[in-house]
C-alpha cells in the first residue's frame, strides 16, 4: 500500500535552519513509506533538500533584513504585489495538482506571518476540499517570545479554528511548548510532542580537528565567526581548528577573515560531514540554533555556545541557558563577546571533562514525526 502524500511546505527567510529540519523530517518521512511533496519559498541552498523528494520551489524570497523587514527577490528586489499574486497562484496550483492527504506548514502560524499572504488562502482551499486534507503545523521547540499578546491570541485561533495537529518538534522535558507559547493551554488537545530532530548518529570522521567553529547558515554570524578567527591567534597551543563559515557569510567577510588566520585554522564555508566532525572534535564552539545543538546532543563533544540575541532575538539564548543548566553546554552572552572573552571561555571548557549523555531527552524527532502523522 502507498502511504500518505503529505504537502510540506516550509519558508526561509534568513538562515537555512528551517530547511535542513524540514529536510530531515522529509526524509524521514520517505524512510517512513509516506509520499512527500516539499514546498520551498527560500533562496536555493547546496545540497538541500537533498535526492529522493518530490521538491517544488517557488519563485524564492528572503528577508530584506535581519529584522526581518520585508521580502526580497533572489536578486534583493523588494518583492511587489503582482510577484507575491503569482506565487501564491503557483501554490495554490501545486496543492490542487499533489491532492496531497495531509498539508504540513513549518513554522505557521506561529511564525512566517510575512507569508500569510498565501498561507491563509492556502488554508481556505484546504476547507473548500472534500476529502478535506489534513491540516498540521510543524514547530521548534522554543518559540521566539513576542512582545503583542494579540500576535499569539491570532496564532491559536487559527490553529483551533484549522488545524488538526501541531507536531512540537522537542521534548517536553526538556522545553514545553508553553514555555515560550503563552496561550500553549487553548491548544493543548492539538499539541504532540515528536522529540527533538536530531540526525542519526555519524561515523568518525575522515579527518579530525580539536576545535570545530560552525555558524549555521552564516547569515547573521559574522560577529562570531571574525572573533574565533581571532581568538585562534591567542591559542595556538590548542590543536588544530576547523572554522565553518556558512554558506550565507558576506563573500567580503569571509575574503577578510581567509587572509588573517593562523596555520593550524581550517576555513571552509560548508561541510557535509559536519556532523561527523563533530564527532571527533574535543570542541564546538557555535551558536545555539535548534540543528546545530541536535548535531552537538548526537556528537555527545564539550560545546561552547555563543546565542544570537540580536534585535530583540530570545530563542537561542532560552535554549543555550537550558543546556547550561543541564551542564552540557557553556556560554558566552552575545554582547560579551570579544576575542579575548571568547579564548578565556574556550580553553576553559577544553579543560572540562567529557560531558555526561542527555539520555533522558528524545532525540528521535524526524522518524517519530513520519509515524504521528500516518498515525493522524
Amino acid at each position: 500500500m502507498t502511504g500518505p502524500h503529505v504537502f510540506f511546505y516550509v519558508q526561509h527567510l534568513l538562515g537555512i535552519g528551517h530547511l535542513a529540519r524540514a529536510s530531515r523530517i522529509a526524509r524521514a518521512m520517505v524512510a517512513e513509506g509516506l509520499t512527500v511533496t516539499l514546498v520551498t519559498g527560500g533562496m536555493p541552498v547546496a545540497g538541500f533538500p537533498g535526492p529522493g523528494l518530490g521538491h517544488i520551489a517557488l519563485p524564492p524570497v528572503a528577508a530584506s533584513s535581519i529584522a526581518f523587514a520585508g521580502l526580497s527577490d533572489e536578486h534583493g528586489v523588494p518583492v511587489d504585489q503582482a510577484f507575491l499574486d503569482r506565487r501564491r497562484g503557483l501554490l495554490l496550483a501545486a496543492f490542487r495538482h499533489a491532492k496531497p492527504d495531509i498539508v504540513m506548514t513549518e513554522a505557521f502560524p506561529f511564525g512566517r506571518k510575512q507569508v500569510k499572504f498565501e498561507l491563509l488562502p492556502l488554508i481556505d482551499a484546504i476547507e473548500a476540499t472534500t476529502p478535506r486534507p489534513k491540516l498540521v503545523a510543524s514547530v521548534r521547540d522554543i518559540l521566539q517570545a513576542r512582545a503583542k499578546r494579540v500576535r499569539d491570541e491570532e496564532t491559536a485561533a487559527v490553529v483551533r479554528a484549522h488545524y488538526d495537529a501541531v507536531l512540537v518538534h522537542g521534548d517536553p522535558t526538556f522545553a514545553a511548548l508553553g514555555e515560550s507559547f503563552p496561550l500553549a493551554d487553548q491548544i493543548a488537545d492539538k499539541v504532540i510532542y515528536t522529540g527533538l530532530v536530531c540526525p542519526e548518529p555519524a561515523p568518525m570522521p575522515a579527518e579530525r580537528f580539536d576545535i570545530v567553529v560552525s555558524a549555521g547558515g552564516g547569515a547573521v554570524g559574522a560577529g562570531m565567526v571574525a572573533a574565533a578567527g581571532a581568538a585562534a591567534h591567542l591559542l595556538p597551543d590548542l590543536g588544530q581548528w576547523c572554522l565553518i563559515t556558512g554558506p550565507n557569510l558576506a563573500q567580503e567577510n569571509f575574503d577578510r577573515l581567509a587572509a588573517t588566520l593562523p596555520p593550524h585554522v581550517r576555513l571552509e564555508r560548508f561541510r557535509t560531514d559536519f556532523a561527523s566532525l563533530l564527532r571527533g572534535a574535543r570542541l564546538s564552539v557555535s551558536q545555539a540554533g535548534y540543528n546545530t545543538v541536535g548535531d552537538i546532543l548526537q556528537a555527545g563533544c564539550r560545546a561552547l555556545l555563543v546565542p544570537f540575541a540580536k534585535l530583540g532575538e530570545t530563542e537561542q539564548a532560552d535554549r543555550a541557558r537550558r543546556l547550561a543548566a543541564l551542564g552540557r553546554a557553556t556560554v558566552v552572552e552575545d554582547e560579551a563577546l570579544t576575542p579575548e572573552t571568547l579564548a578565556t571561555a574556550i580553553r576553559a571548557a577544553m579543560a572540562l571533562p567529557e560531558p555526561a549523555a542527555l539520555a533522558a531527552i528524545n532525540t528521535d524527532g524526524a522518524r517519530q514525526t513520519a509515524r504521528i502523522l500516518r498515525d493522524l
